[in-house]
Parts: structure tokens; C-alpha cells; sequence
């Protein structure tokens, strides 16, 4: 694409000259005044802009603060027939990127105008990174808006601008890596690394190693020097997940650091201090761990000085809607699918089921509804048994019914809602099951408007 770049100056021969030099490379628009400089910004995006600095009515030095202003900033170049000094500094410290005098020598103002646009480049670069950061780790980026998670929310805002460890508590899926995230970007730390380690998936013989780094020639397969998570989080923030799955030995390595900031690598007598905040998470209790003399009591205390436990899914069901519509169309963006519609029986469903693998697994099953049925749509009767409540599909309906304590009207409801599930929704085929005429299965539906179905 052809860089754009504006031209602002009161002397006809000047804009013209400086047009016709730069329109075969870039792609040139002219002003005649600061005013009408300010409608072509108004109008269209530039990357550049090569302004005079004395001109009737406002100056060049208004351009500069007009530039400023836009959500795009364009690079701007000051141009100045007086050689003043003065008003090249006063330029630079309004916001241009450099200056050149008249008249013009065009190959030096293609050189500032190369040179200006990498450093637009970079800093829109340098811009969207931070955006992406701010959008991923951010607790804007956590979805949701139930009572639990705003608690969880506050929390985390509160505690982040510290310096103190964090233990999470939850169960498995409940989001507590992005909890900690969102503490770390929350954090004066934000630009530091965040390096996480998932203490389960290590091999205790290798953890220390991989917590602390270990020297060459420390261990049989050592044939380098390894820089522990340690090191490399240094200023930024270390997050242990399952905490709980970590040996003897390296809990007191661990309670050492949290009292000293400071350890050796493995192999080596020289000891390092490094500053990293320590973020811990856990599914198991460690409280009932200390009591069964499997985790140390000191090191629980030194971990949990502020808690936070991250609630399953089945305490914010209110957030289940606005999670699956994120996912959703998070994993259509990403396979070009449309995205799949859940409707309102079949969110009532998911709503009252337990969801046991919690975040995770709501996030597998929106997958699994926008790889299968792109852009369709998701009723009750496409649900698996197990969001329905139903271990097992329906018993035949000709089978005489269980004995159960349930009411006459219960069973009555019940038997319909079967049929209607085995007609998939249709209901003049439910009421051929269940031998009753169509009339009366609509009379029973609108006497019972819970069973939410239609014809399909």
C-alpha cells in the first residue's frame, strides 16, 4: 500500500512543487492552510504530514496539536524558511518528529519522510501489542457479570498493586491462570514476564531444575547452564499452578525463597536474588493437607497471605449464556464457520446441569457446536442425555411406567416431554406415541408452557 502523506503550506508553488516530487512514491494530498489541512485530516487518514510552520491565520504548530489529537497519529515534519532554532525545538517538543528548512531539498525531506514513517510504524506496532495484552490479561478480558466472579473481580483489583503472595483456590477449570494473569497485568509488574509453571506435569526430579535452574555437569544429561522460571520472571511475576502436587524438597527450597528472594541453581554454591512476585493456585486443599502432614504449615502461611477462590461454574450459571456466546464466536472467527445459535430450551438445560470439568469443559462444548453445526441452530433435542438430566435415552414408551412418588400430573408431564424428545419436537408425531389426538397434546402443552417446544 502507497504511504499517504499531506502537505501544508500557503505557497502555491511550494505545495505544487512538492507534490509533483513526492505523488510517483507516495500518495499526496495538499492543503493550503492549517483549516484546510484540518478537514483532509478530518476526512481521511495520513501517515505523514509535512507542514510549513508560518502561514496566515493558524500555524504549523496547530497542525502538530490537530495531529496529535487523532486515533491514528500521523508522523509530522516541520518545515521552516527562517532557520530558526527556537522554533525547530518548539516544534519537537509539540509532538513533531523532525524539521528541515526552506528552501526544500527534496531528497533529504524523502529521507525524514522514510525515517518518519518506521517510526510510525513502530509505535503503532508497539501500540496494538499492548492492546492485545491489555485485551487478553486484563479483567475487562474475564467474561462474565454474576455476583461470584464481580467478587472475584474486586479482589484481584484490590490485591494487585501489592507486593504480596497470592494463593487461588478452586476446582479444576475454573479459570485460576487467568486469574492470575489478570493480577499480574493488573500489577506495576505488567511489563514484566509473567512465566507460569504447571507443577503437576513436572517430573519432581526435574522441577527443581525447571523452578531454579541447575549448572552444567549438576546431573547426569546437564550439559549446559539452565536458567531456572526464576530467573527469567525476574521483576515480573511466577505463577506455580497446582502447587499442591510439590515434594518435600522442594517446598523447603520454596519456603526459602519466599523468606530470602534468594536460591541456587542446582549444582552451584552461588546464591542468586531476584525479584518476582509469587502467584500459587491449587484444586486441592492444602489446609487438610497440613493437618495430614503432607504439606509444610509454614510454607501454606507464607503462600496463602491473600486468598482468592475462583468459583465453579454451577455457582455463576447466570454467566453460562455470555460465556458460550464468547466462545462460540471465538471458535467460529477462528474455523470461518457462522456461528451457532443455542435457543432458549436448550440454554435452560445447560443452565441447571453441573458442568463438572467447569470453564473447560463449557469451552470443549461450544467447540464442538461450531465445528458440528455451523451456523445451525442448537435446540434441547440436540442435546446429549447428560444436559438433560437423562444418564440414559428415554425408556420405549409402550413400557409400563416406574413406580416412583411423583404425582399423576408429574408423570403425565414427564411422559409427554419423552415423546416429545423421541418425535424430536414434532408433535404430531409425539401424539401418534402417545396415542392421544393432537388436540389434546396441544390443550396439554399450553396447560404446561414449560415443555418450550414447537413444531419442527
Amino acid at each position: 500500500m502507497v504511504p499517504s502523506v499531506l502537505i501544508v503550506d500557503d505557497e502555491k508553488h511550494t505545495r505544487e512543487g512538492l507534490q509533483e516530487a513526492l505523488q510517483e512514491n507516495y500518495d499526496v494530498s495538499v492543503a493550503a492552510s492549517a483549516e484546510e489541512g484540518f478537514n483532509l485530516m478530518d476526512a481521511q487518514e495520513f501517515e505523514v504530514i509535512v507542514t510549513d510552520l508560518r502561514m496566515p491565520g493558524k500555524s504549523g504548530l496547530k497542525v502538530i496539536d490537530k495531529a496529535l489529537t487523532l486515533p491514528n497519529k500521523p508522523a509530522v515534519i516541520m518545515m521552516t524558511a527562517y532557520g530558526s532554532i527556537d522554533s525547530a525545538v518548539e516544534a519537537m517538543r509539540r509532538g513533531a518528529v523532525d524539521f528541515l528548512t526552506k528552501p526544500v531539498n527534496i531528497e533529504r525531506l524523502e529521507i525524514l519522510i522514510q525515517r518518519a514513517l518506521k517510526t510510525r510504524t513502530l509505535e503503532v506496532e508497539v501500540k496494538q501489542l499492548h492492546e492485545r495484552l491489555d485485551e487478553k490479561f486484563n479483567t475487562e478480558g474475564i467474561v462474565g457479570h454474576s455476583a461470584k466472579l464481580k467478587e472475584v473481580i474486586e479482589r484481584v483489583k484490590l490485591v494487585a498493586p501489592s507486593k504480596a503472595t497470592i494463593l487461588i483456590e478452586g476446582e479444576t477449570g475454573t479459570g485460576k491462570e487467568l486469574i492470575a494473569q489478570a493480577i499480574h497485568q493488573a500489577s506495576p509488574r505488567a511489563r514484566a514476564p509473567f512465566v507460569p509453571v504447571h507443577c503437576a506435569a513436572l517430573p519432581a526430579t526435574l522441577l527443581e531444575s525447571e523452578l531454579f535452574g541447575h549448572e552444567r555437569g549438576a546431573f547426569t544429561g546437564a550439559t549446559d547452564r539452565r536458567i531456572g522460571r526464576f530467573e527469567a520472571a525476574d521483576g515480573g511475576t511466577i505463577f506455580l499452578d497446582e502447587i499442591g502436587e510439590i515434594g518435600p524438597e522442594i517446598q523447603v527450597k520454596l519456603l526459602r525463597f519466599l523468606e530470602t528472594k534468594s536460591f541456587e541453581r542446582v549444582g552451584s554454591t552461588k546464591t542468586l536474588t531476584v525479584d518476582v512476585r509469587l502467584v500459587a493456585a491449587t484444586n486441592r486443599n492444602l489446609q487438610q493437607m497440613v493437618t495430614d502432614g503432607k504439606f509444610r504449615e509454614d510454607l501454606f502461611f507464607r503462600l496463602n497471605v491473600v486468598g482468592i477462590t475462583t468459583p465453579p461454574l454451577r455457582e455463576r450459571t447466570d454467566d453460562i449464556p455470555v460465556l458460550l456466546d464468547f466462545f462460540i464466536k471465538q471458535f467460529a472467527k477462528e474455523n470461518a464457520y457462522e456461528a451457532a445459535t443455542i435457543e432458549p430450551g436448550a440454554m435452560r438445560h445447560l443452565q441447571h446441569y453441573g458442568w463438572p470439568g467447569n470453564i473447560r469443559e463449557l469451552r470443549n462444548f461450544a467447540e464442538n457446536v461450531v465445528v458440528l453445526r455451523r451456523g445451525g441452530r442448537v435446540t434441547e433435542f440436540d442435546l446429549e442425555p447428560k444436559f438433560r438430566g437423562e444418564p440414559n435415552l428415554p425408556p420405549p414408551l409402550h413400557a409400563s411406567p416406574p413406580v416412583n412418588p411423583l404425582s399423576v400430573e408429574e408423570n403425565e408431564k414427564r411422559l409427554l416431554r419423552e415423546a416429545l424428545i423421541k418425535s424430536r419436537g414434532n408433535r404430531t408425531a409425539a401424539a401418534e406415541l402417545l396415542g392421544i389426538s393432537r388436540r389434546t397434546l396441544h390443550r396439554k402443552i399450553a396447560l404446561w408452557p414449560e415443555l418450550d417446544v414447537v413444531d419442527r
